[in-house]
C-alpha cells in the first residue's frame, strides 16, 4: 500500500516541472509588486516552503505555516517555522498584518474554512495575497476534459475561480483589487514549446483578458464601524462664539435737552 502523498507536497513537485517554473516565475513577479509596500509586524506565508514570497517584504518578521516541518534548508528562508494545516492556525485573533495563500484553497477540501480562518488572524486593514489556477483557461478546460491525461496535479479537480473568489471575499467585508492573470501559453510540457509560445503573454492579456492559467488577487480586511482617529494637535476645536443679542435702548432726552 503506497502513502498519499499531501496534495501541497504534489504541487511543490509539479513546481519543478517546465509548466511549474512557467508559472512560478510569473507568480513570484506579481507576489514581488504586491507585498513589497505592505507594511506592519507580521507576515506569514502558508505552504510552499521551497519558495520564500515574501522575499521583497520589509516587515521584521517574516515566517511560514504548513502541514509538514520543512528540512533544514528550508527553514533557513524563514525566521519561524510552524506545523498547522491552514484552517487551523495556531494564531491569535487579529495578530496577522500580511498573510499570502498560494494554492492553499486548491489543496484543502474546505476553501471557506480556510478564507475564514485567514480573515480571524488578520489586522484591521490587514492584507491577504491570494493565487490560484483558473478554471477557464486552457489549462484548466485541458484538465477537465473527460479521457485525457491530467494536466495539473491531481488536488486541482475542482479549483476556484477568480470571480467566485472575489464573492467570498466581499462577503467576509475584504475590499478586493482587481485580480492579474497570466500564463496564457496553451499547455505544454517541455519548456522548448513554452518559449515558442512566450509572444502569448504579451497579447494574451489583450484577446483573452480572464484567459490565463493562473491569476494573483489580494485583498484588504475592512472592520464595520471602525474609523481611524487621527493626532490631536491635527484637528484643532473651533469655538464658537457667543453670538450677543442686539439690546434696543430707549434714551429719554434729560431736562437740559427739553
Amino acid at each position: 500500500m503506497t502513502e498519499e502523498i499531501p496534495p501541497i507536497v504534489e504541487l511543490a513537485e509539479w513546481f519543478q516541472t517546465p509548466p511549474g517554473q512557467y508559472v512560478l516565475a510569473w507568480e513570484r513577479e506579481q507576489f514581488d509588486k504586491i507585498v513589497a509596500d505592505v507594511f506592519g509586524y507580521y507576515a506569514w506565508q502558508v505552504g510552499l516552503a521551497d519558495f520564500n514570497l515574501l522575499h521583497d517584504n520589509r516587515m521584521p518578521f517574516k515566517g511560514w505555516v504548513g502541514a509538514q516541518m520543512p528540512s533544514d534548508s528550508q527553514k533557513a528562508l524563514w525566521q519561524g517555522c510552524v506545523v498547522a494545516q491552514p484552517d487551523a492556525l495556531p494564531f491569535e485573533t487579529q495578530s496577522v498584518d500580511l498573510l499570502v495563500l498560494p494554492h492553499a484553497f486548491e489543496c484543502t477540501d474546505a476553501p471557506h474554512a480556510v478564507l475564514r480562518e485567514a480573515e480571524r488572524v488578520l489586522v484591521p486593514e490587514g492584507r491577504l495575497v491570494v493565487s490560484g489556477f483558473n478554471p477557464w483557461s486552457l489549462w484548466g478546460a485541458r484538465n477537465a476534459t473527460p479521457g485525457m491525461e491530467p494536466w495539473l496535479p491531481r488536488p486541482f479537480s475542482s479549483q476556484v475561480s477568480l470571480p467566485r473568489l472575489k464573492d467570498w471575499l466581499k462577503l467576509m467585508s475584504f475590499d478586493v483589487e482587481p485580480g492579474r492573470f497570466g500564463c496564457y501559453a496553451p499547455a505544454c510540457r517541455t519548456e522548448k514549446w513554452l518559449q515558442r509560445w512566450s509572444f502569448m503573454e504579451a497579447h494574451g492579456g489583450r484577446w483573452w483578458a480572464f484567459g490565463g492559467a493562473v491569476y494573483v488577487v489580494c485583498a484588504v480586511k475592512r472592520v464595520a464601524g471602525m474609523r481611524l482617529v487621527g493626532a490631536p494637535w491635527k484637528s484643532k476645536k473651533r469655538r464658537r462664539r457667543a453670538r450677543v443679542a442686539p439690546v434696543v435702548v430707549n434714551r429719554q432726552p434729560g431736562p437740559d435737552k427739553l
